[in-house]
């Protein structure tokens, strides 16, 4: 494996690529969520609107996807705290987005698997 990865140029004298790790493990970990439907929109819808849900949810999920992935790479490790309030701050803005920004109806597929299935069923165009 090390040989492997060396040739592809992962491994520097001996070292693993600073966020190799990190990039696994952050991109499977969407990876796995997509595929088992897990999703952080189900517990929000219940307190919002079903886009703001999604918006939340996918942001926080990668927050937390962000965080495991920079624990486990000991490159990133030390940048942990960084990475997920670099990663919050922006969900301070989706107020202001939310009052200054125009969605037309059609603009996002709004819910779960059951609920995309029900959407693309409907007539939406009204």
């Amino acid at each position: 494996m090390q040989a492997l990865l060396e040739y592809f140029g992962l491994v520097a004298d001996g070292t693993l690529l600073p966020g190799f790790i990190f990039g696994i493990v952050h991109v499977s970990l969407v990876i796995i969520g997509f595929y088992t439907g897990w999703s952080i929109n189900r517990f929000l819808k219940i307190t919002s609107k079903g886009y703001i849900s999604g918006i939340i949810g996918a942001s926080i999920a990668h927050v937390i996807a962000d965080l495991i992935a920079s624990i486990l790479d000991p490159s990133m490790r030390a940048r942990t705290l960084g990475i997920v309030i670099g990663g919050l701050i922006p969900l301070l803005l989706i107020p202001l987005l939310e009052k200054y920004i125009t969605k037309s109806k059609d603009h996002i597929v709004i819910g779960d698997h059951e609920d995309i299935k029900k959407d693309l069923e409907e007539d939406h165009h009204d």
